[in-house]
């Protein structure tokens, strides 16, 4: 009886043999000398036994894995064959390097190409003010073939191989990216494997009964499966979409997680994981660099669950990560996960996603800004932000997405706040419904019911600018100071560096009106990036500010890596962590003056460097903090 070694061995053979089988003899020996194949050949060998552990998981003795794996690995042959040169070669330096990510060069933008550009054009046009700002990586949000009208902001694919007409042709996008890396930019957009649209080819093939496409969707003659399943499901837009079904027009129900026009993957098919991995190998030679994995939580159905953060969910973008390292190493994977704190941190790991999503920091960060206290966010970075090594949050202020409260319970309690009271808090104070309040959100999927709701706005909107807060420029500077300094890549959504606001007029487009995440989702504002120079102007103080922070960490090595120390300020209103053990960070959360002692202080040495400032401060005595200051002090 072989081995599990001998068996994977024995499969590994007999998979090069097939992706070699369409060469003549005198082709193969070609193939087989090229440098190409050496390279291939030693990465398939390294990676191919954690592909089929993988898919063992998934997967069991399941008979249609063997010849779903001949059509990978033939086709990642052919993928990495025709693969770009200068791809390659970036290939070859990440896997040399696979920090790269962590270094305090990365800085990161996010936009829609057509609110911030009108089109991929336009887009490559904007490389100079990126490279201006200090970008390092820009993620253009969904850009593909999408439903005309409601498409969940183009989270609704249609085809992984197309571009949105309205944004130019597939070859705009490789010319941008090709543009991008010119100016040192990494290229990111996002991976949706959930789902497609009801539009693709592939829904309408399984639709039809075209056995090439059979059981690739989740599709029941009638409700009774439905009614099972959705006994333990979660509704994640009730507002617009109860359940977790829709009806089609001849009377079957298809399992459509988000909305009616996003039909859920069937995973359990081996055949949905080689085509999906056909679609990312096709981006990865377009150039792409990082794949926003969408919806990683979802990947996976089972009988009796939330079919939420199951194990095979794991290992399928474990299979998937395996396929980029044998076929294009350079991309890297980051994980949307938007759960529980202990379950966003199991999706990050150098075998899954390398970069993450921090989506407790970056609620925490508005709750620190509503409460004025640290203890959350101390807390959290304390017990929840250094992640493995080869890994790194992806750190941000806000999103295209709205905010929720995704704090742990448990780590509320022990400050003695109630979990659900206080995101009942922070909801009434975040859509101006609290006296004293000065953010100007909006609601998003209220539910009268409960009085749950999560949270629309810019970042300008919610830190106060809206009503001209005379401290709202220092809250937008402090949070962004947090996301630059606390290690890992900073993320940055276009138009928070200018102040942009709120888009009133979200509301008055039928395709946009029950989606108040429009309303932080604003065109490119050219009054307001015409003011980013003049410091008399908010825009302008918003932009230089963060253009010093963003100057300041590419420039020390200090703000290298990933991890950090929690620094206690006995002050409640001030957070404090510490770099590299080289630098020492301080932000005050409060409108007024905040002191940290001297004794508090008697560790550090007894004058150190501001950077922000770049005065020289005493550290022997005390230390007093203008509202909502910011200091990075050098103390090695």
């Amino acid at each position: 009886m072989l081995t599990q070694t001998q068996q994977v061995d024995l499969t590994l053979h007999h998979l090069k043999e097939r992706a070699l089988a369409e060469y003549s003899p005198k082709q193969r020996a070609t193939v087989e000398a090229s440098e190409d194949w050496k390279q291939f050949d030693r990465r398939l060998n390294e990676h191919f036994p954690k592909l089929m552990h993988e898919l063992d998981n998934v997967y069991n003795d399941n008979e249609a894995v063997l010849p779903m794996l001949e059509q990978l690995i033939a086709q990642a042959w052919q993928s990495y064959s025709q693969r770009d040169k200068s791809l390659k070669a970036i290939d070859a330096a990440r896997e040399n390097d696979p920090d790269w990510i962590l270094s305090n060069k990365q800085v990161g933008g996010v936009c829609y190409v057509d609110l911030f550009a009108g089109d991929l054009k336009g887009l490559k046009a904007k490389i100079p003010y990126f490279q201006e700002l200090g970008l390092t990586y820009l993620h253009m949000m969904p850009l593909f073939k999408c439903p005309e009208g409601k498409s969940d902001g183009g989270y609704a694919v249609s085809s992984y191989r197309d571009v949105n007409p309205a944004l130019g042709t597939i070859d705009d996008l490789r010319d941008v990216i090709a543009a991008l890396h010119e100016a040192g930019i990494s290229a990111v957009v996002d991976f949706i494997f959930n789902h497609t649209s009801n539009e693709h080819e592939w829904a309408k093939r399984c639709a039809a009964g075209d056995p090439l496409f059979d059981n690739f969707y989740y599709i029941f003659p009638d409700r009774w499966m439905p009614d099972q399943y959705d006994r333990t499901l979660r509704e994640i837009f009730p507002d617009q979409h109860p359940g977790g079904f829709s009806q089609l027009e001849d009377g079957r129900w298809v399992w459509t997680t988000f909305n009616s026009f996003q039909w859920d993957l069937n995973y359990s098919n081996p055949w949905v994981f080689r085509a999906m991995a056909g679609e990312m190998m096709f981006l990865a030679n377009l150039g792409v660099d990082i794949l926003r994995m969408d919806a990683v939580a979802f990947i996976w159905k089972q009988m009796g669950t939330d079919c939420e953060n199951l194990p095979q969910a794991h290992a399928l973008i474990r299979a998937f990560n395996a396929v980029m390292r044998i076929a294009a190493p350079a991309v890297f994977f980051k994980s949307e996960a938007i759960v529980h704190p202990d379950q966003v941190v199991q999706y990050i790991g150098q075998d899954e996603c390398q970069i993450g999503y921090n989506p407790l920091q970056m609620a925490l960060l508005w709750n620190t800004l509503a409460t004025r206290e640290v203890n959350l966010l101390h807390q959290a970075l304390s017990y929840r932000h250094n992640l493995p090594d080869h890994t790194a949050w992806v750190n941000y202020v806000r999103s295209h997405d709205d905010i929720g409260w995704t704090f742990a319970d448990e780590d509320a309690w022990q400050f003695g706040i109630h979990g659900y009271d206080h995101r009942q808090f922070l909801n009434r104070f975040f859509v101006n419904h609290f006296d004293g309040s000065f953010a100007r959100g909006v609601p998003f999927q209220y539910n009268p019911n409960t009085g749950d709701c999560r949270v629309s706005g810019t970042a300008a909107a919610l830190a106060g600018l809206a009503q001209h807060d005379p401290h709202a420029v220092d809250r937008i500077k402090l949070l962004y100071s947090i996301a630059l300094s606390t290690g890992g890549l900073p993320l940055i959504y276009l138009g928070d560096e200018v102040g942009t606001l709120n888009d009133d007029d979200w509301s008055n487009d039928r395709n946009k009106s029950d989606d108040s995440r429009w309303a932080h989702r604003p065109r490119y504002n050219a009054e307001l990036y015409e003011q980013r120079h003049d410091p008399s102007t908010a825009a302008g103080q918003i932009y230089q500010g963060l253009r010093h922070m963003i100057d300041i960490r590419q420039n020390n090595p200090r703000l290298n890596g990933g991890r950090l120390v929690t620094f206690n300020t006995n002050n409640k209103h001030i957070i404090g962590y510490i770099r590299n053990n080289a630098l020492l960070a301080f932000g005050n959360f409060s409108e007024h003056p905040q002191t940290i002692s001297a004794h508090t202080l008697q560790a550090m040495p007894a004058r150190a460097k501001d950077l922000i400032s770049g005065e020289t401060v005493a550290l022997n005595q005390d230390l007093v903090l203008r509202p909502y200051q910011v200091m990075w002090l050098e103390i090695a």
